[in-house]
């Protein structure tokens, strides 16, 4: 079966410095820059793409604006192997600065630009071309212009016979929002993705195999990214851990979304959860090894 995914997020351009040195608040300091096309479900659906080649079909549908870095995004998408159904409107396209710090932690600075303005109609025009998956970015829900949308993509979806899936994607958010308004936005999500700070946030739980067992207890399918210390997954009473793969971290940026995309492409193609954590995982730690989302 030919496997047709949906990817709805934001269009970003990343812009990911480290500091070769303390930052002189005065003066010039050293670092290491990369610029080019960031975005958490992006980057989800480039890793999907780079799992399946030309087998199956993966479309990205976002908003852009008037400017060289929709530009960016989309020749990056394209030439990833993404389908990019990006909708132009007049103003800034977002842009994410991530600095990142010694041991590849990251703190990041966002301005969303026109990614709020995405409307049901982009969204349903590459769905009525056909789909078995939908997948939505977190930052969809926790922007209050866009989460009403959510819950009709994944209505629409449901009519369509296809699953779907949602990443968290940013604990900060998440607590400004509120677990209960971003559970009632996405609980139609056949899968959920999230680290672990944010599945503890969202689930209310103090640990992480509790909070496992809270967000799956309705049936649905949850991955949980820790880090350094692997993933965990549930479907009903099927669970599945996977270590981390050991080695050098220069940069987190990108790591779970890579880790996310690939398990679910995995996943869509029948195999199993724990191999597909175990696949998730390899790509985690390709991405790590690098400065930037794509390692």
């Amino acid at each position: 079966m030919i496997q047709r995914v949906v990817v709805v997020g934001d269009v970003v351009l990343d812009v990911v410095v480290r500091p070769l040195s303390s930052i002189a608040p005065t003066s010039d300091t050293p670092a290491s820059v990369r610029v080019g096309r960031g975005g958490s479900g992006a980057n989800l659906a480039v890793a999907i793409a780079a799992v399946w080649g030309a087998q199956h079909r993966v479309s990205f549908v976002g908003v852009g604006g008037d400017d060289a870095a929709a530009r960016i995004v989309r020749a990056d998408l394209e030439g990833a192997g993404v389908r990019a159904a990006l909708a132009s409107v007049p103003g800034s396209t977002g842009v994410v600065v991530s600095l990142v710090a010694e041991g590849g932690e990251r703190a990041m600075l966002t301005e969303r630009g026109v990614n709020s303005r995405l409307t049901f109609e982009d969204v349903a025009a590459v769905l009525d071309e056909g789909v078995t998956h939908l997948h939505v970015s977190g930052y969809v829900a926790l922007d209050d212009m866009t989460r009403p949308l959510v819950a009709r993509l994944f209505a629409a979806a449901r009519a369509l016979r296809a699953t779907t899936s949602v990443d968290v994607c940013s604990v900060g958010p998440l607590r400004r929002l509120g677990a209960a308004v971003f559970g009632d936005a996405t609980r139609e999500a056949t899968m959920l993705f999230a680290n672990e700070e944010e599945a503890l946030a969202l689930s209310g739980d103090d640990d992480v195999e509790s909070a496992l067992a809270t967000l799956s207890r309705d049936g649905r399918e949850v991955i949980i990214t820790r880090g350094s210390h692997g993933a965990l997954a549930r479907r009903g009473e099927e669970v599945a851990a996977m270590a981390a793969r050991r080695g050098r971290v220069v940069d987190t940026t990108g790591a779970g979304d890579s880790a996310t995309g690939t398990y679910l492409a995995h996943r869509l193609t029948g195999a199993d959860l724990a191999t597909s954590l175990r696949h998730a995982m390899d790509a985690a730690a390709d991405v790590v090894g690098g400065l930037g989302s794509r390692g």
